[in-house]
């Protein structure tokens, strides 16, 4: 049964809920810029000379010719001989997200980010003032076309999941609504991966205990689920039946952060411990200054490899006391490769994610602490200053001086937020 809440206002309401998702975000803002690419298939790739040259993106036209996210661009380019290459301009999609959470505030201050391009709304109190959820999802659609030039779908539903799949279900520019009425006709004949959080390890699980639908999901017992899946199962079971309750709750944003990670493709294969260090160097540095950017302070530290065959692994560990400290991070990050990797190949990628976050205003400090790490986060500080005043690379190690291929290499930033799963549109 799906959650109802008390409101300090008044007697026991229902909650609606919206979804919003951005239409082909990241081509849609590129084919805004330059009119020319609108009657052409799109796709906004990475970079192909440093072997970031995968589809990121696709406009409609290119979603016609079967282009898909994640696949390289020669692949892309044998299915569509014609497809436009734009590369990604981060600035312009930040700057079109954030005008786009403007207008949402002016209908609600409950909103749930999710990725530049998709966000959740609770309207449930503001249905007084614009009228019900479809109402409010029509008026947010028009605003979006009419002031940004992009347009939106929106899920309504009674909660989190439900309006999430609504938005997937009509694209572009639409609104579909899911009620306690008409939810199993409508939810429960989607298969099984459609559900937020199935992936492709859980769907063949499922699978194999012919669980093709989320229909079927919801008909399954749920102790067997439990034992197939652990708590993942009951939370699934409870998503397919429309109970929400135990999914991300309603915090601020900036509360919700649980990691902060970096990671980088390089140019060319590393093939050395002194390749590798630079990168952790890099990767150290700015994941460290985003900690301190979001004043937290992380105790475990995780790395992810990828090596020449595409095969990956991933290796963490607690350190002894929380940090944001860029010479800590590393040292971890370095210890964890040195034991772990075993150099069958080369590696082509590698990042470090933070996780085991707390608030560095109010978190404990150790009684045996002496002077050094106050005068290195005095150091840190400064750097940052220095870096937001004149750029990055304003200032660096001297280590990588010698190396600046590698250094001055693009970092793909990422925030988990909640159990959210880092996503491409």
């Amino acid at each position: 049964m799906a959650p109802i809440i008390q409101y300090r206002t008044g007697p026991l309401v229902e909650r609606t809920i919206l979804h919003c998702d951005m239409n082909n975000y990241f081509a849609s803002v590129e084919c805004l810029y330059n009119p020319e690419l609108r009657s052409k298939p799109v796709a906004v790739c990475g970079a192909a000379e440093m072997r970031q040259g995968i589809v990121l993106a696709k406009n409609m036209l290119a979603k016609e010719r079967n282009i898909m996210t994640g696949e390289s661009i020669p692949e892309a380019k044998a299915k569509c001989p014609d497809l436009v290459i734009v590369s990604p301009h981060y600035p312009l999609y930040l700057k079109y997200a954030k005008l786009a959470r403007s207008i949402y505030a002016e209908y609600t201050d409950s909103i749930t980010v999710y990725g530049l391009d998709e966000a959740w709304l609770d309207v449930t109190e503001s249905q007084a003032l614009f009228g019900g959820g479809v109402a409010i999802a029509d008026k947010i659609r028009e605003r979006i076309k009419e002031e940004l030039g992009l347009t939106i779908s929106v899920g309504v539903s009674f909660n989190k999941i439900f309006s999430k799949l609504g938005s997937d279900m009509k694209k572009p520019d639409a609104t579909t609504e899911i009620t306690r009425v008409n939810y199993k006709t409508i939810v429960w004949r989607l298969p099984v991966k459609d559900l937020l959080f199935v992936g492709r390890s859980l769907q063949h699980k499922l699978f194999m205990h012919r669980i093709l639908s989320i229909g079927d999901l919801a008909c399954a017992e749920p102790l067997m689920l439990k034992k197939l899946l652990g708590k993942v199962g009951l939370m699934l079971w409870q998503f397919a039946n429309g109970d929400d309750s135990s999914f991300i709750p309603e915090e601020n944003e900036e509360t919700l952060i649980k990691s902060i990670g970096n990671n980088i493709t390089s140019p060319r294969n590393l093939k050395t411990p002194q390749d590798v260090k630079l990168l952790l160097y890099v990767l150290s540095d700015s994941v460290a200054s985003r900690l301190r950017s979001n004043q937290m302070l992380a105790r475990t530290i995780q790395i992810h490899v990828k090596d020449s065959a595409f095969q990956t692994k991933e290796y963490q560990m607690k350190i002894r006391n929380s940090t944001d400290s860029s010479s800590e991070i590393f040292f971890a990050a370095m210890s964890l490769f040195s034991k772990q990797y075993a150099w069958k190949n080369p590696v082509r990628t590698i990042g470090i994610r933070t996780s085991g976050l707390e608030n560095a205003v109010v978190s404990q400090i150790s009684l045996f602490d002496s002077e050094e790490p106050a005068r290195e986060k005095k150091l840190s500080l400064a750097v940052d200053e220095i870096r937001k005043r004149f750029g990055y690379f304003s200032i660096e190690r001297a280590l990588l001086l010698k190396n600046k291929n590698l250094s001055s290499l693009p970092i793909r930033s990422e925030y988990a937020v909640g159990t959210r799963i880092s996503r491409c549109k």
